[in-house]
């Protein structure tokens, strides 16, 4: 059995109706979601609660940013960090740099 029997084989269980096709546009879009990826585990933060993970994972982008002056290059944990933060926490820190009062790493432009 290949691999698209396999593919097939699975989304035919969960969905009844024929697959239709998608227009390039669509494609593209779905492409897209197959490949969004979560931030991975970590092993430092075993428990449920994940604030020391985001407060990590911020501060890991935080200084990738100082070390590099690339944000192009540092976009990935970026990313990282607001997958694993909730957005309210990451729009306040954000807001505190902008200010200037952001209590952990300053990476001064």
């Amino acid at each position: 059995m290949s691999k698209a029997d396999i593919d097939n084989y699975k989304l035919n269980k969960v969905f009844t109706a024929p697959i239709p096709v998608l227009s390039a546009e669509d494609q593209e879009l779905l492409n897209e979601v197959k490949a969004h990826r979560t931030t991975p585990r970590d092993a430092r933060f075993p428990t449920q609660n994940q604030a020391n993970h985001c407060w990590n994972r911020y501060n890991e982008w935080l200084l990738c940013l100082k070390s590099t002056k690339d944000e192009e290059g540092c976009k990935g944990m970026r990313n990282m960090a607001l997958q694993v933060c909730p957005s309210i926490w990451s729009d306040k820190w954000d807001e505190e740099r902008g200010e200037g009062i952001y209590p952990g790493i300053n990476v001064g432009k």
